[in-house]
């Protein structure tokens, strides 16, 4: 159970404060030119994970991530059970960190929420997933050897910052079905909720292959 809490705690501070910061910081890109939101934002997401890491790794290690668990658990590295109880967890931690967000600014840029690559659906989708590979190959990488663990959390965090910087051009970077799915759910706009599955389904499945990639490059 302090696993489960120290997962819903990590993914509320994700939401609340990358989330946040994705939401009040205005547009990312003005005139063709990136702003520093666009910094800001990607950097909020990283050192979020950062801080996370390095509170509650100890006891939970820290995915914060539906896909991490994913990967994590096809690695042989969780119990289902386990698996199942970090999702809930960061299911709830998200959708109450948007509450928060939400009882704070309202639906403000749509509470970070994610959206559509030129609304299409297809590009978004495997943007999604390139990235979420990316990211999920990186967090196995590092986690996969004990001598790492003073560093893991410091390249986790800038692992999830290299995605953002070049993920939020496009979809505004999920790489995590719960900080997409919460914020979503709680901002109630009907074109960020038609599209939400897209932000669910392509880390799921980006987060699968960098565990059977994994497992192919590191045997």
């Amino acid at each position: 159970m302090k696993k489960y809490i120290s997962e819903f705690i990590g993914t509320f501070v994700l939401v609340v404060f990358a989330c946040g910061t994705a939401a009040v910081s205005g547009p990312k890109v003005l005139n063709g030119m990136f702003m520093p939101a666009y910094f800001a934002t990607a950097f909020a997401f990283g050192l979020s994970i950062v801080a996370m890491a390095y509170s509650i790794g100890n006891v939970s290690g820290c995915h914060v991530n539906p896909a991490v668990s994913l990967g994590v658990f096809l690695s042989g590295r969780m119990s289902g059970r386990d698996f199942i109880g970090y999702v809930i967890a960061q299911f709830l931690g998200a959708i109450i960190g948007a509450a928060v967000l939400f009882s704070l600014i309202g639906t403000t840029g749509n509470l970070g929420s994610n959206g559509l690559y030129l609304n299409d659906v297809g590009a978004s989708l495997t943007i999604e997933i390139i990235l979420t590979f990316v990211f999920v190959l990186a967090v196995l990488g590092v986690t996969s050897k004990a001598e790492n663990n003073v560093v893991a959390g410091l390249v986790i965090g800038l692992s999830l910052t290299l995605v953002h910087l070049l993920g939020i051009y496009f979809t505004g970077t999920s790489v995590n079905p719960a900080r997409s799915f919460g914020p979503a759910i709680l901002c109630g706009d009907p074109a960020t909720l038609s599209c939400v599955w897209v932000f669910v389904v392509g880390p799921f499945v980006g987060g699968a292959l960098a565990a059977y990639v994994y497992h192919f490059i590191s045997e």
